[in-house]
């Protein structure tokens, strides 16, 4: 007679009581954001989404470029702008010169532009690290502004070297109000969201953060480090040049090399650090902070009748003070940003705590 076993498995639980999956539940998160997000032309005046919402969402794009770069390959890059520029001059100069190219093209074409210039200005990432390779990298910055400032052609020979966006269209609707541009910008973000969680979640991903986490041992084990290196400052570089069209395009609407100056180099590292390393979302978070902290400084200043602080070159000063506070504040308190901060007090919140 054989024995019975000692253990029998459960039967599995009815398809219904079963929670959902990550994948599925992340699905449902994203369409809910941007569901809400869709529906903030309605609720916001063109002030609202001019010169706040925009920018923070470009801004915010443009960190997680770099962010894949710092956060997740464990690499440093020091000209950031500089790559949103060359998107910028790529996507004035084919829909000047190739016109029946669609907006969409345009916008990949220039990502892969300025992707191809990444791995150029990434290969000292073979040899170096550390300190050196942000010096290195700090090449492509004033290079790129010393290009397009001298070579009169990527402005089309315009005396002032500006570049004036083309007519923006797509299927032959013409994008020119604010709430056009502001969706093209949310749905251009939106797609290279789900690339970024593609590429994360991807094998290409995974060895990003080994090597992160230590370069020799992953040689080690057989990762191909100087090809996934290249292959981060391409990627990197991809997401800062849509993120540079975007801006000069949808945002400023006129814009030169100056307009990816060092400043906004470091502007975009700022978004890093104080949203938060390794993360997607807390780019955004980043942005809002730099995009509102001269607002509010303004706004006291005008409340407190603070004098010195009404004058511009005071209030920017200011301005590098707060941020220069807040980033030694997140090093020493909270190094995963403001991210972090926000998700440790949402765990510690009554209903979050309470075990059902």
């Amino acid at each position: 007679m054989s024995a019975l076993p000692s253990s029998i498995p459960a039967a599995p639980l009815p398809t219904l009581l079963q929670p959902p999956s990550a994948p599925a539940q992340s699905l449902v998160n994203a369409g809910v954001a941007a569901a809400a997000l869709a529906a903030i032309p309605l609720l916001f005046s063109d002030y609202w989404l001019n010169s706040i919402l925009i920018p923070i969402v470009i801004l915010g794009l443009a960190g997680i470029g770099l962010n894949l770069l710092m956060g997740f390959a464990g690499l440093v890059s020091l000209g950031s702008a500089a790559f949103m520029s060359i998107g910028a001059f790529a996507s004035y100069n084919l829909l000047l010169r190739l016109p029946l190219l669609p907006l969409p093209v345009v916008l990949v074409l220039a990502g892969l532009i300025a992707a191809a210039a990444g791995v150029l200005f990434g290969l000292p990432a073979l040899r170096i690290k550390g300190f050196y390779l942000g010096a290195s990298t700090l090449g492509a910055q004033f290079f790129f502004e010393w290009l397009f400032t001298n070579f009169h052609w990527f402005s089309n020979d315009s005396q002032s070297l500006t570049i004036s966006a083309p007519r923006l269209e797509w299927l032959g609707y013409a994008i020119q109000s604010a709430a056009d541009r502001y969706l093209m910008v949310l749905v251009v973000t939106a797609l290279l969201i789900g690339l970024a969680y593609a590429v994360l979640r991807s094998r290409v991903g995974r060895e990003w953060m080994a090597i992160r986490d230590m370069d020799t041992a992953a040689g080690v084990i057989g990762i191909q480090v100087a090809r996934r290196k290249l292959q981060a400052y391409a990627v990197s570089s991809f997401f800062l040049g849509i993120a540079g069209a975007l801006w000069a395009f949808a945002y400023l609407g006129t814009a030169d090399s100056h307009a990816f100056n060092l400043d906004k180099s470091f502007q975009i590292l700022f978004i890093v650090l104080i949203g938060g390393s390794a993360t997607i979302w807390g780019n955004f978070l980043g942005a809002a902070f730099i995009v509102f902290t001269p607002i509010l400084l303004n706004r006291l200043a005008e409340a407190g009748s603070l004098s010195f602080i009404a004058d511009q070159g005071a209030l920017a000063n200011v301005q590098h003070l707060v941020f220069g506070a807040l980033i030694i504040f997140l090093l020493i308190k909270e190094p995963d940003g403001l991210s972090s901060l926000l998700r440790k007090g949402f765990a510690r919140l009554p209903w979050r705590r309470a075990t059902p």
